[in-house]
């Protein structure tokens, strides 16, 4: 499929989630794109990873498309299921972008709830809505909001090949954005959860308008 989706200018997104399936679908990957590439080939998921393949993400220019709330979702049974050791390359966003890798951010819905306050909460935090752990679960992995908002908006749309008409309020671009009840970049990070979406335009147009 690979093969294929390179030749014909296809963009290619395999779930993987365990690291053997994250290694083999690297692997794959790698035997068509080469090196360094601009066909943005993704891995949905990239939950588990080897530390030894972080690179190959790198190597072979695969987005991993994250969903940071599985993390929160995940994190009281992950370590049993898995192991300690395996569980330091599981959600592992920070080695992903000290590795140089992109990542782009989502909310699986309906596996998980859609509302993005969720997952950028859990992002900056790797915590449930009750603030546990302390500290965040594996805490050297979390996001800044910086990073989480990228994630979410100008990631998602270069994993989209959509950058240059969405992701970030530009002249030019379609100016689909919204206005929240409070700053999430400014806000402790327990009132993220309960932020609101006052506004939502598309294309400049209001769409959405609370009555709160």
């Amino acid at each position: 499929v690979a093969k294929q989706a390179v030749e014909k200018g296809f963009q290619v997104a395999t779930h993987a989630i365990g690291d053997h399936a994250n290694r083999i679908t690297l692997q794959a990957y790698g035997k068509v794109l080469g090196g360094e590439n601009d066909k943005r080939f993704r891995i949905e998921h990239a939950q588990i990873v080897h530390p030894d393949d972080f690179p190959l993400f790198k190597k072979y220019s695969v987005i991993a498309s994250i969903q940071a709330t599985h993390a929160t979702s995940d994190m009281r049974w992950a370590e049993d299921r898995i192991g300690n050791q395996r569980a330091m390359g599981a959600y592992a966003w920070r080695t992903f972008l000290d590795t140089g890798v992109r990542i782009a951010n989502g909310s699986d819905f309906p596996v998980e709830h859609a509302n993005p306050m969720f997952g950028f909460y859990a992002s900056i935090t790797r915590q449930d809505s009750k603030g546990w752990p302390e500290g965040g679960w594996f805490p050297r992995q979390k996001l800044t909001r910086e990073e989480a908002l990228k994630s979410w908006t100008l990631d998602g749309a270069y994993a989209a090949f959509e950058e240059k008409a969405k992701g970030s309020l530009e002249p030019g671009k379609l100016a689909d954005f919204l206005i929240l009840s409070k700053d999430i970049m400014e806000i402790p990070a327990s009132e993220i959860l309960t932020t609101k979406v006052k506004m939502t335009f598309v294309g400049g147009k209001i769409v959405y308008r609370s009555d709160d």
